[in-house]
């Protein structure tokens, strides 16, 4: 198997939206994102298939020093192998995947959040950074399209942490800030018994007017000139705020379940968005 080979699997067999906006790239794009993104599946497996947390952290260790080396001119692992015949055409740095990993890093050190300001450099770091890279390889020409990037990261990973709220609790984790729990009296018992009342709807309402009020700040920021360019994150957009919306419809049923959009849903409004251009 090839490395492109490899990360085509990768990218297929992770059942993500992200695969549905690579489709519509050109060829040298589509490997690029494609490779990029086997490396993030990569390293965020490390910490959600965690058994030992200490085994897990060495894994962390040795994908930092296969991104240094990979700079350097060795990489080993097919992913790696993949992407770095890419990475100058795109502007990919090693400073881009050591913050993916810092990221991870910070899923094996801490399980709970304060407040916001302390989720958001979480979402920066697993998500803003993920989209400054995406932006590169779409076609960014414009320095404000970065802005539009890591605020749509950041949209994207809230609407992630609002779908897999029960999911993430049963791994040990929970990623609604503290203080805002506090604010509408749900306890982490509560989360992690599986119990809904009108306290954790209303909560979980807060969550999804925050992730909708960055995805019209995301869109507002991006250029004219950069719209064409940046269409896949945009099917992105498209397609997490219909994931958002019928989570919304759910009335918040995140406990229990994971809801999710069907493939043939998001291959629509993906294909929606290239051909009509409109979210």
């Amino acid at each position: 198997m090839t490395p492109q080979d490899y990360v085509q699997q990768k990218a297929a067999a992770s059942g993500s939206s992200f695969y549905y906006a690579f489709l519509f790239l050109p060829p040298p794009k589509r490997a690029a994102i494609t490779a990029f993104y086997a490396f993030c599946r990569e390293v965020d497996d490390v910490v959600d298939d965690m058994v030992d947390p200490g085994v897990a952290a060495t894994k962390l260790q040795w994908w930092r020093t296969e991104a240094a080396q990979a700079f350097a001119g060795t990489p080993s692992h097919p992913a790696m192998q993949a992407l770095m015949p890419l990475a100058a055409s795109f502007h990919i740095e090693e400073r881009h995947l050591q913050a993916v990993i810092d990221g991870c890093q910070m899923d094996l050190n801490q399980t709970r959040y304060l407040d916001f300001p302390g989720l958001s450099r979480y979402c920066h770091l697993v998500a803003g950074e993920v989209g400054e890279v995406a932006a590169q390889i779409f076609g960014q020409t414009q320095a404000q399209t970065t802005a539009y990037a890591h605020t749509l990261g950041q949209a994207l990973q809230l609407t992630n942490i609002i779908r897999d709220v029960g999911e993430d609790a049963r791994r040990g984790r929970i990623y609604l800030p503290i203080n805002e729990l506090k604010q509408f009296g749900v306890t982490a018992q509560e989360i992690l018994d599986g119990t809904y009342s009108e306290r954790f709807t209303a909560l979980m309402r807060f969550q999804a007017q925050r992730a909708q009020g960055l995805y019209d700040q995301a869109l507002a920021l991006l250029p004219a000139a950069d719209r064409r360019a940046q269409k896949p994150g945009l099917m992105m957009a498209s397609i997490y705020r219909a994931l958002l919306c019928e989570i919304e419809l759910e009335n918040f049923a995140v406990l229990h379940q994971r809801i999710s959009l069907t493939p043939l849903r998001k291959l629509w409004l993906a294909w929606k968005l290239q051909a009509l251009g409109r979210l």
